[in-house]
């Protein structure tokens, strides 16, 4: 009797010291409820990215007006945010908590982070399949798609290990909008692919100045031919179609290689002749492009409202807008018979809470985010596409597409051929491994480029030299060091030090067992 109750004492000593660690954390895995209670009020809240477009604004709202009115006792509150990132950062810092938003807008390598906590993310596999509540779920009071009706190849990016853990929101991919005019001013021909070296030799060409020290090609003080958006996305494109490694699936870094020294050089190359430049080094592309001050703007097909003479958005007075004939392409590549783009756009995923019911009312309100309604209103705000198939084959969004050119506003031009390049190469798109640091790596890629870009602006030589040290600096800046040397030695992988939640659990247990043993060595002095 006397051993069972000093078990039980160091079991419940280490009870309450779990809960003094973990405190708002621990909680279980989630488990689906057999029904969904509508009799009791349930609150959830949506963080959501909307780059202050007033537009998507108002289809967020909308859509919560709509799924209240189906289920009366969830009350969802939106908080918006004009920043990916900002999102990430809030919901990192609100795990400790135990205060992260019900439903969230995100991307899958930040979720692999979001895992490292203790049930933090609801895996969705079980959700997904279920006959009740699940994709098509027979008791849904809306019209949702079943799972295969979503794009196969959206819907695998949200797998992380063996499990979904999002569900696609929105897909874009990257595009190359062209001033076909200047092009063919410079005696050149678009051809139907876009290669690298086709663009580098336009970009060259286009470098070429008056003896006032204007450009020739438009008569002005300034010409960037090539601007690329998103250099880590550049980077990870390039490394891709050159079937060069960057990670893998089991976490080793493997971006710091003889590729990528190549494509630093070319990059070094062409920003030394003033041919290329970035989004963080001189700005906006779409800004330099609408000016006739650039030739080759690379950036999201969802951008692609801003792009053109025509566009119905501008950031630019109107009197510098320089008229121009545009074309939508995919990005340049280096194999024109096996196009290789980026998949890329937001994500939705359902963060686990004590109340089993308000885990399902998340994600009865993220598959509504799913229905027609809402993907075909959210898709015709920018040059995203719906990512189910039965929001884009519906008649209301060929409509849509049918009416391309008829207006400079919802069916402007330039974002509706940017629309049909994604739809077009579906197929073609590719994503990178999503693992806890694949955010690191991923911005690692691009910190090569733009710290190259800006040093070569400074006249300093990119040799072999100065690309090893840029490799060990941007190794230490997003702490690469002990995954990318043992990794790419093919040593043992140091996985880096215990999450906090396990260095607390190790720590209970011992000091548990600690205390048991004092216990019963009383106990046992007691009897002798």
């Amino acid at each position: 009797m006397k051993r069972i109750k000093t078990l039980a004492l160091g079991m419940a000593i280490s009870a309450l010291l779990l809960t003094g660690c973990h405190g708002a954390e621990a909680q279980g895995a989630f488990e689906i409820p057999e029904s969904f209670d509508e009799n009791n009020k349930i609150e959830i809240t949506f963080w959501a990215k909307n780059d202050t477009n007033v537009v998507q604004s108002r289809i967020y709202s909308q859509a919560i007006e709509d799924f209240e009115k189906l289920y009366p006792n969830i009350d969802v509150t939106l908080r918006l945010y004009t920043d990916y990132g900002k999102i990430y950062n809030d919901v990192i810092t609100n795990i400790s908590t135990g205060t992260t938003p019900d439903v969230c807008i995100t991307y899958p390598d930040h979720i692999a982070t979001y895992l490292t906590g203790n049930n933090v993310v609801v895996p969705l596999n079980d959700l997904i399949d279920n006959e009740k509540y699940g994709l098509g779920g027979s008791e849904l009071k809306f019209d949702s798609p079943g799972k295969d009706e979503i794009v196969s190849e959206f819907l695998e990016e949200g797998v992380i290990g063996d499990k979904y853990y999002a569900l696609p929101y929105m897909r874009s991919t990257e595009a190359c909008y062209v001033n076909e005019t200047y092009v063919e001013k410079l005696g050149f021909e678009l051809p139907e692919v876009l290669t690298w070296d086709f663009m580098w030799e336009v970009a060259e060409a286009a470098t070429e100045k008056n003896p006032d020290g204007t450009y020739k090609v438009n008569g002005q003080n300034v010409m960037i031919p090539v601007i690329y958006k998103s250099t880590d996305n550049m980077m990870i494109t390039m490394l891709r179609q050159k079937g060069a490694p960057y990670t893998d699936s089991d976490g080793n870094v493997l971006l710091f290689n003889d590729d990528t020294k190549e494509i630093l050089k070319t990059v070094a190359q062409h920003t030394t002749t003033g041919a290329f430049s970035t989004f963080k080094i001189s700005g906006y592309p779409a800004n330099f492009l609408n000016a006739g001050q650039c030739i080759f703007a690379i950036d999201s097909t969802a951008g692609s409202t801003w792009m053109g003479s025509k566009a119905p958005l501008l950031d630019i007075a109107p009197d510098k807008v320089v008229d121009f004939e545009t074309r939508v392409m995919p990005v340049p590549q280096f194999d024109t018979s096996d196009l290789k783009m980026m998949s890329q756009g937001p994500s939705l995923c359902i963060f686990n809470k004590r109340d089993p019911q308000r885990v399902l009312a998340s994600w009865l309100f993220a598959q509504y985010l799913l229905t027609n309604d809402v993907q075909i209103a959210y898709s015709k705000t920018e040059g995203y596409i719906p990512v189910t198939t039965k929001a884009q084959n519906s008649p209301e969004y060929q409509d849509y597409l049918a009416k391309e050119g008829t207006d400079n506003s919802e069916h402007y031009e330039v974002k509706i051929e940017a629309v049909r390049l994604l739809m077009e190469n579906t197929k073609n798109t590719f994503v990178t491994p999503v693992f806890n640091g694949s955010a690191s790596v991923r911005d690692a890629a691009g910190q090569l480029i733009e710290n190259v870009t800006k040093s070569v602006r400074r006249k300093k030589t990119a040799d072999d030299a100065f690309i090893e040290a840029q490799y060990k600096e941007v190794r230490s800046l997003y702490h690469l060091d002990q995954r990318s040397a043992g990794n790419m030695a093919g040593e043992k992988k140091d996985l880096g030090p215990l999450p906090g939640a396990s260095k607390a659990l190790l720590t209970v247990l011992i000091v548990a067992w600690v205390l048991i043993g004092l216990i019963a060595f009383r106990e046992y002095n007691k009897k002798k």
